[in-house]
Parts: C-alpha cells; sequence; structure tokens
C-alpha cells in the first residue's frame, strides 16, 4: 500500500483528524527545544499583522464614537490622557506610544479650540502640563455612551469579561515584553 494511501486508512482512536492532530502534537513534543527559533519569526509576523489591523479597527471605531461630538480619535486620546491629571506633553506621548511631536500638535489644537489648557509644572519650568477644561471633559463624557455600548458589544463578542480580561492581559504583556527588548535608544537589540 502507497504511503498516502495508508494515511488515508481511518486509524483506531479516533477520526483521521484526531489521530493526525494527535501525531502532529507527538511530533512537537520530540522536537529540540531550539525549534521555536524556527516558529518564532512566523508567530511575530502573524502578531504583528495582527496588532496593526487590530490598530486600525480601534482607530475607526475611535473616530466614529468621536465624530458626533467633534472630536477626532487623536483628539479623544490626548483629552482621555490627561482626564485623571494634568500630563506633560512627553509623559502623554510615553504612556501613548507615540512620538512627543505627534502629541504637541494636538495638544496645541486642544488649547486652541478650548477643549484644554496648559498649566505651569512645578517640575519643570518649560514642559507645561496639559490638562482638559470643562468643556474637553463635557465632550469625552459624551461619548461615554457610545463608548460603553461598544464595549459591551465587545465582551460579549469575546465571550464574557473573563475571556475579554484574558485578552487585555495577553496584550498587556506583549507590550511589556516588547518594551523590555528595547535599550535605552529605542532599537531592538540583536542576539
Amino acid at each position: 500500500m502507497s504511503e498516502r494511501a495508508e494515511r488515508d486508512v481511518p486509524q483506531p482512536g479516533g477520526s483521521e483528524r484526531d489521530v493526525a492532530e494527535r501525531e502532529g502534537v507527538e511530533r512537537k513534543a520530540a522536537q529540540p527545544a531550539d525549534s521555536t527559533a524556527a516558529t518564532a519569526p512566523a508567530l511575530l509576523s502573524r502578531t504583528a499583522l495582527a496588532v496593526f489591523r487590530l490598530g486600525g479597527q480601534f482607530l475607526a471605531v475611535s473616530e466614529r464614537l468621536a465624530r458626533p461630538v467633534g472630536l477626532t480619535a487623536a483628539r479623544w486620546q490626548v483629552l482621555g490622557a490627561v482626564l485623571g491629571e494634568p500630563l506633560s506633553v512627553a509623559q502623554i506621548a510615553r504612556v501613548m506610544g507615540i512620538t512627543r511631536q505627534s502629541v504637541q500638535r494636538v495638544a496645541d489644537l486642544l488649547v486652541a479650540d478650548g477643549l484644554a489648557e496648559y498649566r505651569p509644572n512645578p517640575a519643570h519650568r518649560r514642559a507645561k502640563l496639559l490638562a482638559p477644561t470643562a468643556e474637553g471633559r463635557a465632550a469625552v463624557g459624551a461619548i461615554s455612551p457610545g463608548h460603553r455600548g461598544f464595549a459591551g458589544q465587545l465582551c460579549e463578542q469575546l465571550g464574557g469579561e473573563a475571556e475579554f480580561a484574558a485578552v487585555a492581559d495577553a496584550l498587556r504583556r506583549l507590550s511589556e515584553a516588547m518594551e523590555a527588548l528595547e535599550d535605552q535608544h529605542g532599537q531592538i537589540r540583536n542576539r
């Protein structure tokens, strides 16, 4: 019997698929520990593509939620970063993982539109703190019902709060791992 014909014959202990999956697991278990070196680049690529797509999806949802109150996703993000406490532009950039120049541009627009204001920074004379105005807080507050509704739908789509929390935790761990691999100049270490 040919090798292909032997593979096509149902095996005891389950369906052909069950056997193939079991054999696949057994083969993986028998591989040397350094076999992850071959799969790690593929996993990184899959993860990066998923995160890029997810970033685009979050941006699109954010734009749809922010537009009715006259904000953009970028303005909402920057305002949201300072709702709890005033922060410098550099601090906002670090929290958001974007350039200081991008935050500065958006912060200046928020201030010009009366949605935020610069305050003196007791820790640094030149690096002013950005804080939302009452109008800025009201704009973010007007987004809350849509945000809450979408969060509930996404939670349901993921299978509940426990699953949603697990996804959030996995993304946090991924971000922390990426941060740990960056050196003080922001470049990836080569091993």
